[in-house]
């Protein structure tokens, strides 16, 4: 590895900013998607790595951004350390970095601290060794806004292609049936109330969005882990029932 800085390649954004905007923007009317939730600021400084005062003025359409390749290298390596935690929640040590990335402590110590300017192969390692996409280190802060939106677009776009596909209603129950209920499966209904509350109180786009915007797999798993327990508490026994 050399002490000069060569510029990364990586996933080169399609489409101008306001472009991306205005799609996002629409695709979340379609959809009943507050505006506040698909251009949160502080989400979009997490999945961009663009600071949020530069991501308020560029989505107001205001320039911005950090011109110095270094200074946005520094900037996104200090705000990776600090939102892609250990999963006991701590901070990744220097030591656990260069590890992980392939480097020496004392190579981690200086890119941290700004003493060392990063080569093409540091950026990757430590893109890996955090999971983030290639360029995330060093992309302008227009093109990695843009990349962080073009995110949301596709999964606004799956949420209405699963809202073109949806199930038409099932037919109406039996007369007397209570509302709600299966009349060919009483038991069901312990778990049906249960999930109907937290349809209520969350709606399913409201659970499925704040799951989609978790930093990783690891914490996407953990609401995985929390509904498939929530379904093991409410599910029937099996087996016949005492008369």
């Amino acid at each position: 590895m050399t002490d000069g800085f060569s510029l990364p390649g990586g996933v080169t954004p399609s489409g101008s900013l306001p472009g991306v905007v205005a799609r996002v923007r629409d695709l979340a009317d379609r959809l009943g998607v507050p505006h506040a939730e698909v251009f949160d600021i502080p989400r979009l400084t997490v999945a961009s790595g663009v600071p949020e005062e530069v991501v308020r003025d560029l989505l107001t359409g205001r320039t911005g951004g950090e011109p110095d390749l270094q200074a946005r290298f520094l900037q996104r390596f200090d705000l990776l350390r600090r939102t892609r935690l250990k999963p006991n929640g701590r901070r990744w040590t220097q030591q656990e970095i260069a590890d992980g990335a392939g480097m020496s402590r004392q190579q981690a110590g200086a890119l941290i601290n700004g003493d060392r300017r990063p080569t093409m192969e540091h950026c990757a390692a430590i893109q890996r060794f955090f999971g983030v996409h290639a360029g995330f280190l060093t992309a302008e802060d227009a093109d990695a806004l843009v990349s962080a939106l073009q995110l949301t677009e596709q999964e606004l776009l799956q949420w209405a292609a699963a809202q073109d596909r949806a199930v038409p209603p099932a037919p109406p129950a039996p007369p007397g049936t209570a509302p709600g209920a299966d009349p060919g499966n009483p038991s069901r209904d312990a778990m049906d109330d249960a999930l109907e509350q937290l349809l209520q109180n969350h709606g399913v786009r409201g659970i499925a969005w704040r799951a989609a915007q978790l930093p990783t797999d690891k914490h996407r798993d953990k609401v995985t882990e929390w509904l498939d327990m929530l379904l093991e508490s409410v599910k029937p026994p099996h087996g016949p029932t005492e008369p």
